[in-house]
């Protein structure tokens, strides 16, 4: 019999969590098992994971579909209904080993789903990197403590919980010692770490004493950070500490005042222009990219304007677009919608504005020295997370030295130096 296949949908959260479920299943003596770690922050992405699980019974009639995720804790009964599914687990469930035990003896409840709003820790699985990837995550916090009128993940992951910080170094120094060079921080709201801990250490603390702790890491990344959360020692590393990635990929949403307000945002737009200079004078020559959102409840074209006026005000480079999706439950759900149809055509249009931002950029390298961590034998990223093919292979996880010769199709073309 076979093992236990993990499909994710979404964030590199979920990959981390796929990872560490992975293991668990193994560990546990789970077999002939398809775990589908479901993703709840659009409709699409639900409807997806829906399509892939009906599909996935006719291709594996005999194995055991198990389903997790943000959509399995936020839509339990919907994944319940589903005849192709045989176990539904909760957010904190899937990463607990008596429950992986339970599912191999055959003697797990067919939906085991908590209430996540009472967790209280936040868990700190060891991963030994992912699996066909170049870079490692450590997962540092759980959870989020703002409701933000558009967003269900809360109801999906619960409170803001983080991973001391002592855990942290230790699985940052074991990802060294198999060989990483690059290890990425990652959370749901990850400039929250740290608030729940005793002295409410600051994400910035966190920065220095894993870059501390693990002298000879060359690359420490940080994911999607909210800069309203932004503390002093955080922006000294961002100013000062080479090894920390001059590279932020920040929580926007929106460009225009009244409709950050109605979505509950803690920041304006004059805010994230300030903030975004600030950090390109800290750091000259760091790359920043964005989640935006087009069609918020009441968006007017003009308010639409001011977001992508925004994209070129603080020199934004990699956009995650989304379209407004109504998720059930969400104080956005009940406002004024505006037509998908053009929810969907503003979407476009901002990330064509992206598209434009990124090549500009990806020009703007032409002649310039980079260093790349391989991510494939032909294929790397650059410190500011660029994609770039190098003209002779290198093993997969190497950081190579390169000068960039041209652009092609969204891509750095690169010699090693």
């Amino acid at each position: 019999m076979s093992g236990t296949k993990v499909e994710t949908f979404g964030c590199r959260l979920n990959a981390y969590e796929s990872e560490a479920m992975r293991g668990l299943a193994e560990r546990a003596g789970v077999v002939d098992a398809v775990v589908v770690n479901t993703c709840a922050v659009t409709a699409e992405a639900v409807r997806q994971a829906r399509q892939r699980i009906r599909k996935l019974r006719r291709e594996r009639p005999e194995a055991r579909i198990l389903v997790t995720g943000c959509a399995a804790q936020t839509e339990t009964a919907r994944f319940a209904a589903m005849p192709e599914v045989d176990v539904v687990l909760g957010n904190a469930e899937k990463l607990r080993p008596e429950a992986w035990t339970r599912i191999a003896a055959g003697e797990a409840e067919r939906v085991t789903v908590g209430d996540i709003m009472a967790e209280r820790t936040a868990p700190a699985p060891l991963v030994d990197g992912l699996a066909a990837r170049a870079r490692a995550y450590v997962q540092v916090q759980n959870g989020c403590d703002h409701r933000c009128t558009f967003c269900v993940i809360p109801y999906g992951r619960g409170a803001s919980r983080s991973v001391p910080a002592a855990t942290v170094v230790e699985q940052i120094a074991r990802l060294v010692g198999r060989g990483f060079n690059e290890v990425v921080l990652t959370g749901v709201d990850l400039t929250s770490w740290g608030a729940d801990l005793d002295g409410a250490p600051k994400l910035g603390d966190l920065v220095a004493a894993a870059l501390a702790a693990a002298p000879d890491l060359p690359r420490l990344r940080l994911s999607s950070i909210d800069s309203v959360e932004v503390d002093p020692r955080l922006m000294e590393a961002i100013a000062g500490e080479p090894r920390l990635m001059p590279h932020l990929h920040l929580s926007l949403q929106a460009g225009d005042d009244l409709i950050l307000k109605r979505m509950k945002r803690r920041h304006l737009r004059d805010d994230a222009i300030a903030f975004c200079a600030e950090v390109r004078a800290a750091r000259p020559g760091i790359v920043l990219g964005a989640d935006l959102i087009a069609g918020f409840p009441t968006e007017t074209e003009a308010a639409f304007a001011n977001t992508l006026r925004l994209v070129e005000e603080c020199q934004l480079t990699w956009l995650h677009v989304f379209p407004f999706s109504p998720r059930p439950g969400v104080p956005a759900a009940r406002m004024p919608q505006v037509d998908p149809a053009v929810a969907r055509a503003r979407a476009e249009r901002l990330r064509a504005l992206g598209a434009t931002r990124a090549a500009a950029h990806l020009e703007a390298q032409r002649g310039a020295r980079v260093r790349l961590l391989m991510e494939r034998p032909d294929l790397g990223r650059t410190e500011g997370f660029a994609p770039a093919r190098l003209s002779t292979p290198a093993r997969p996880g190497e950081i190579v030295e390169a000068h960039v010769i041209g652009v092609e199709a969204g891509v750095l073309l690169a010699r090693a130096a």
